[in-house]
C-alpha cells in the first residue's frame, strides 16, 4: 500500500463505489441466510426474530433508524456469536444516529436482565451504564422489541416490507454528522 500513488487510490475509490452501493443487498442476503441457518433450540429462526423485532418497532411507529436497528440488531450472530451486539452495531454505525448504534452495541448486556441468573451471570450488569444518556433507550429497546420477539405465534411483516428501509439507510453518506447527531438521544417511538 505504501507504494500506491494518488492516482492509484483515486482509481480504487471509483472502483469501490459499485461494491459499496451493494451493501444493503449483502445485508438482506445475510438476513435471508439467517432464515436458513440458525441457532438451535429456539422456536423461531434468527430471521423471524429480526422480523418480529422490526415489526414491533414499526407498529410502535418508530422511525427508520430504530426499525432498521431492530431488524439488524442481531445481524452479527452468524459471524460473531460471542460479540454479536458489537459486531451488529459496527454494521449500522456509519449510517444511523449515534444513540441507535449505542443501543445495538449494548443490547446484549441489557438482555442479561432476562436470563443472566440462569447461567450464574450478573443479570444487572447493565447497571454499569445507568448514568449513560442512552440507558433508558436500551432498556426500552430490549423490553419492547428484543426480548419479546421469540414468539412462534407472532405475525411479523415479511422481509420485503423492510427492504426499502434498509436500502434507504445504507444509501446514506457514511459518517455524515447530520445523520449521526452525536450526543442527541432520540425517542424510540413517535
Amino acid at each position: 500500500m505504501k507504494d500506491g500513488t494518488a492516482a492509484d487510490y483515486h482509481l480504487l475509490e471509483e472502483m469501490e463505489k459499485p461494491y459499496l452501493g451493494l451493501t444493503a443487498s449483502r445485508i438482506i442476503d445475510e438476513l435471508r441466510r439467517q432464515g436458513e441457518v440458525s441457532l438451535e433450540g429456539y422456536k423461531i429462526t434468527r430471521l423471524d426474530h429480526a422480523l418480529q423485532a422490526a415489526t414491533r418497532a414499526k407498529h410502535d411507529r418508530a422511525d427508520t433508524d430504530w426499525i432498521v436497528a431492530a431488524l439488524l440488531h442481531d445481524i452479527g450472530d452468524g459471524l460473531a456469536p460471542q460479540n454479536h451486539d458489537r459486531f451488529s452495531a459496527e454494521v449500522i454505525r456509519p449510517f444511523v444516529r449515534w444513540d441507535v448504534a449505542w443501543v445495538v452495541e449494548h443490547h446484549g448486556i441489557f438482555q442479561m436482565l432476562y436470563y443472566g441468573r440462569h447461567y450464574g451471570w450478573d443479570e444487572n450488569a447493565r447497571d454499569q451504564f445507568k448514568d449513560h444518556p442512552c440507558f433508558d433507550s436500551c432498556a426500552e429497546f430490549c423490553e419492547r422489541w428484543d426480548q419479546s420477539s421469540f414468539d412462534p405465534d407472532y405475525t411479523q411483516d415479511p422481509l420485503d416490507t423492510f427492504i426499502p428501509l434498509v436500502e434507504e439507510v445504507f444509501a446514506r453518506k457514511a459518517y455524515d454528522p447530520e445523520i449521526l447527531r452525536e450526543g442527541y438521544v432520540s425517542e424510540l417511538t413517535t
